[in-house]
């Protein structure tokens, strides 16, 4: 962090939103220094905000390394922390600025990554001690942020011209455990936050969802909060939740899918597979295919699994990567029946919109409520609050026409 002063640097982010948040952050503390933000092209510096939560990402962090010979390269993220020697490997001269570096350099805690999009980051860490995850051991255990400082940058984001906030952190649910708070009274503090924006409330885990349940589903229909729910199950058998060591059975996540549609019947339910777990046999996979077509939820992220050096589960045998890809791919076939199931439903309907960005010319993305991804082809200005009749839909968005 010392040596990033009075250069020409190049900033690229890879990852999760946290990283985003962390690369603002950076661009500022480096501007601050006498840095001047150019492309890469024209920088002697490149700084690189590194993912590794698969093997596939890792091996493009390494490139993105080795891309920049001639130039000086700093990197922070999640790899600096556990993969320190192979990037030095990889790159002897390589800079490293920690993520606690970052912090120890701003108090802020979010930044605006988009146009009318603000980034707030609620805390780092988690308390889960899941067999695969390399970023638990990246990130540590779960410190919160301050409610003070949420709701202060909240408001300085939204006087920016934010009109999305995203809640992040490693487990969005798991806040304030270790402060005596949760998740649900933030939410109502920043429901009480003047101006004319919502909450995107970030990943959260059944195993920390399941002891605030009847308090956090509230929330959701809340005024300010985008009645939007990202829960990864990771598998729907009870014995692979187990040897990942979740926290939680399928049985409770059907639980909390059953509690919030049953309360806000329109919530968007967002999920997570990991598919070729060591542990999971044919059968078991047919039981993560059954949960799925149970929940049928509106959005669902599938990842083969990759083995991580240094967790739990890498002492298991893994499976071939056909295996994966045949579950990956029957998987998918599912996923897709079910999204233009969801999406057949909402044919008609007319609902409430706000126009969050411009897709190309002539086309605009607005979200519901719900945060449903509806597009509206034609001009209509960022922020712009309309109601809006859904025609049809191709997959994986709706398709709405201005009503009146």
């Amino acid at each position: 962090m010392d040596t990033l002063k009075n250069k020409k640097v190049h900033f690229e982010t890879y990852g999760c939103t946290f990283n985003f948040a962390d690369t603002e952050k950076l661009k500022e503390i480096a501007t601050a220094n006498g840095c001047e933000i150019v492309t890469a092209e024209e920088a002697d510096a490149v700084c690189i905000n590194s993912c590794t939560v698969v093997a596939q990402t890792q091996r493009a962090m390494l490139r993105a390394v080795n891309d920049y010979q001639g130039k000086e390269v700093y990197i922070t993220g999640c790899m600096p922390v556990v993969q320190a020697d192979e990037l030095r490997d990889a790159r002897p001269d390589i800079h490293i600025i920690l993520p606690e570096d970052i912090y120890l350099h701003t108090e802020r805690v979010g930044a605006i990554t988009d146009e009318g999009v603000g980034v707030v980051q609620i805390g780092t860490g988690c308390l889960g001690g899941c067999a695969y995850c390399i970023t638990r051991l990246a990130r540590g255990r779960l410190r919160s942020f301050s409610e003070k400082s949420i709701i202060n940058e909240t408001k300085r984001l939204v006087s920016e011209g934010a009109s999305e906030i995203q809640l992040t952190g490693q487990d969005v649910s798991a806040y304030g455990r270790d402060k005596g708070t949760d998740l649900s009274r933030l939410l109502h503090l920043m429901n009480e936050i003047e101006g004319d924006f919502a909450v995107r409330v970030g990943m959260m885990n059944p195993a920390t969802v399941l002891p605030i349940l009847k308090r956090l589903v509230p929330a959701f229909s809340l005024e300010k909060v985008f009645s939007f729910v990202h829960l990864p199950v990771q598998s729907g058998s009870d014995h692979v939740l187990s040897t990942m060591n979740r926290g939680y059975k399928g049985s409770d996540f059907v639980k909390i899918v059953d509690t919030f549609r049953t309360e806000i019947p329109d919530v968007r339910i967002s999920t997570d597979f990991i598919v070729g777990y060591p542990t999971e046999t044919d059968k078991e996979f047919e039981e993560t295919l059954d949960i799925l077509n149970i929940t049928k939820p509106t959005k669902v992220n599938i990842t083969r699994f990759s083995v991580r050096e240094g967790t739990a589960a890498a002492e298991y045998k893994d499976f071939p990567d056909w295996v994966k890809k045949e579950r990956s791919r029957e998987m998918t076939i599912a996923a897709n029946k079910i999204y233009d199931e969801n999406n057949e439903k909402m044919i008609g309907r007319v609902i409430p919109v706000a126009v969050t960005e411009e897709k190309k010319a002539g086309s605009v993305i607005a979200r519901d409520k719900s945060y449903n991804n509806i597009v509206i082809k034609e001009s209509l200005p960022i922020g712009m609050k309309l109601d809006v009749k859904i025609v049809s839909h191709n997959r994986h968005y709706l398709i709405g026409e201005k009503t009146g």
